[in-house]
């Protein structure tokens, strides 16, 4: 029917980064939708970013993603998080208007040069001795492509639980893929039932709002994309309530009502983000749990209940609703559900993320083993990347542990596997200082214009604000100030205190108690931007701790680059333990770093590894 360099199945998250990816980078692409309804959907949190998860869009966009531009098209209320902490873990959030978000990022694929986009749903791999050659839709078409990538989300095999009912359905009610993860099976792909849920929408104007507490987005907003200087304003509240007594003892009186607790869901569900009744039963000691009122839209009035997923039936989940405050009179628009759904084990993923069984095909998003809109995104877009430079014959993007939380994420689920949905955390990775949420761009703006998706023009104003950040902070070092300057009455009211001898701009900007704006009405007047000021507090304040951090990395850097032949037999390395052996077969490492992140492979192991490399291959 028709011939592609480049097929992406779904068109969900990590579905539309892989295909903008792979048409920009000049791929004739063709991305199928089960429905076009299901185009960048948001079947469940009506929102983008969040702890660790905001660093991820960010890092999408600095790589020339779409999800931040998005983002900032059609954020209703956008919020920096943990700002009473460090630098490393303030993370961006935003409400989504969800029909906005999903109308923005159609258009968008509508109108990218080299990509076709198709309603239909894929029942079937086209493999010619080991390779991906195309796909075959239900309608028994056929299309062929050079490499082929899957982000089916929750729809393989999906099953829906409603207290004891159940039934085959895909998100939002949509139609499951059920023929594509019996043929994934009959291919050779080992999958596994995982779990999520999504909780309840209410009618807006049936809540008492007097009865809750008002949240705010921020006065000023940072924007998700580099491109972005000023976004508009907050157009929202959001607000918060909590469980109470009664809602725990109708969930404690049900338990037995509840899909998850009869025995029904076989699937694992996520660690992060339990449903209510788990969390009644695992935390039984606590009081009250929060519960969030998101606003799914300006036009639509429905409201999102965040941390009240649940799979009890409707009218239990009736009396659990209305017995929070603000709540007791609301009307349900749509009850919770629980949803159960095929994922392969991502340890048959090289970090490409191309899979170690069938080659030329790729795999990203829920489909992986992970949780979340911002984790599908990031594997979406290397994905895209990868499958088109596989096309091309060039090298994939791997990004390292030290350069991306995608690249923490895709490192542990090819190297650790995941027995649950992964979610990312900034606790995940060991260089967090590195990979703050406002260098994004200085860690992987070259590798997006490498790789065609950054564009010179944009490249050149990022090389540009570089240059000024640096250049400014070389000039603070040229400022001086002596015990006598007028800076003193600022030191004092920040309660800093005053100078006993002379000191350099810069040096006082390493105190804690300031930041670059403090120290304008002082200094020479140059034309930054406020994101160009706080990187400049940021790199002088935290100076010697990412430098520490960066000698920490050097110490491993040789252990991540020393390369492991492809086609190395692990049953030839002696005094190997039967457990390493097992073990480095099945993940087959790409690099004696990725070895030495592989559950129950000790140092003694590695060093066998090493000197049968140095042997064998010698340096």
């Amino acid at each position: 029917m028709g011939e592609y360099d480049v097929i992406v199945v779904g068109a969900g998250h990590a579905g539309c980064e892989a295909a903008l990816a792979s048409a920009r980078m000049g791929m004739k692409t063709l991305m199928f939708s089960i429905n076009l309804e299901a185009v960048a959907m948001m079947p469940c949190n009506p929102s983008i970013g969040g702890t660790g998860k905001g660093h991820l869009v960010r890092e999408i966009d600095a790589l020339g993603g779409e999800m931040g531009i998005n983002i900032d098209k059609t954020f209703i209320q956008s919020k920096m998080l943990n700002t009473a902490k460090g630098p490393a873990v303030h993370s961006l959030r935003a409400q989504a208007d969800k029909n906005k978000y999903h109308l923005e990022m159609k258009k968008t694929i509508e109108k990218e040069p080299n990509l076709d986009m198709k309603q239909g749903e894929v029942t079937d791999l086209i493999v010619e001795e080991g390779k991906v050659c195309g796909v075959e839709t239900k309608t028994h078409t056929y299309y062929t492509a050079k490499a082929v990538v899957l982000a089916t989300g929750t729809f393989l095999s999906g099953k829906i639980f409603i207290g004891d009912s159940a039934f085959s359905s895909g998100p939002n009610g949509l139609a499951p893929a059920n023929e594509l993860a019996d043929n994934l099976k009959k291919h050779g792909m080992k999958l596994r039932r995982f779990k999520t849920g999504t909780p309840a929408r209410c009618l807006g104007s049936s809540l008492n709002y007097e009865k809750m507490i008002p949240q705010y987005g921020d006065e000023k907003i940072v924007p998700f994309s580099f491109m972005n200087d000023e976004i508009g304003e907050n157009k929202a509240l959001c607000w918060l309530t909590y469980t109470n007594e009664e809602t725990h003892r109708v969930i404690r009186e049900n338990f037995h009502r509840s899909a998850l607790f009869g025995g029904q869901i076989e699937g694992i569900g996520p660690r992060y983000c339990p449903s209510i009744e788990d969390k009644v039963n695992r935390f039984a000691d606590k009081e009250r749990h929060q519960i969030f009122l998101e606003p799914e839209s300006k036009e639509m009035n429905t409201i999102y209940v965040q941390g009240f997923s649940t799979s009890m039936p409707h009218d239990i989940q009736e009396k659990m609703v209305h017995s929070l405050p603000g709540l007791e009179n609301c009307t349900i628009l749509k009850y919770a559900y629980a949803i159960e759904y095929d994922a392969i084990d991502p340890l048959q993923l090289w970090p490409s993320l191309e899979t170690k069984v069938l080659k030329n095909l790729f795999t990203a998003g829920q489909i992986n083993g992970t949780s979340g809109y911002e984790e599908a995104a990031g594997q979406g877009l290397i994905a895209g990347i990868n499958a088109s430079k596989k096309v091309k014959g060039n090298k994939p993007l791997i990004l390292k542990r030290d350069e991306a939380y995608i690249g923490v994420l895709i490192d542990d689920l090819v190297t650790k596997g995941t027995k649950e949905p992964y979610r990312m955390l900034t606790s995940r990775a060991e260089y967090r200082l590195l990979l703050r949420h406002d260098n994004a761009d200085e860690r992987l703006r070259k590798y997006g214009h490498d790789a065609g998706l950054v564009n010179d023009e944009v490249y050149s104003l990022y090389l540009d604000k570089m240059n000024r950040i640096h250049a400014e902070i070389e000039r603070l070092d040229t400022i001086h100030f002596s015990p006598k300057s007028e800076i003193n009455d600022l030191l004092e009211e920040k309660g800093s205190t005053r100078l006993k001898e002379g000191v350099t701009a810069r040096a006082i900007l390493q105190r804690p108690e300031l930041v670059y704006e403090d120290l304008l009405p002082y200094i020479e007047h140059v034309d930054l931007t406020e994101e160009e000021m706080r990187r400049v507090t940021i790199l002088i304040k935290y100076k010697g701790y990412i430098e520490k951090t960066l000698r920490q990395v050097e110490k491993v850097k040789n252990m991540e680059e020393k390369q492991i032949p492809a086609d190395l037999d692990y049953d030839d390395v002696l005094n190997l333990s039967l457990e390493a052996r097992q073990k480095l077969k099945k993940v087959r490492p790409v690099t004696i770093g990725q070895a030495t992140r592989i559950s129950g492979i000790n140092p003694a192991d590695i060093s066998v590894l090493l000197i049968h490399l140095k042997t064998q291959y010698g340096d």
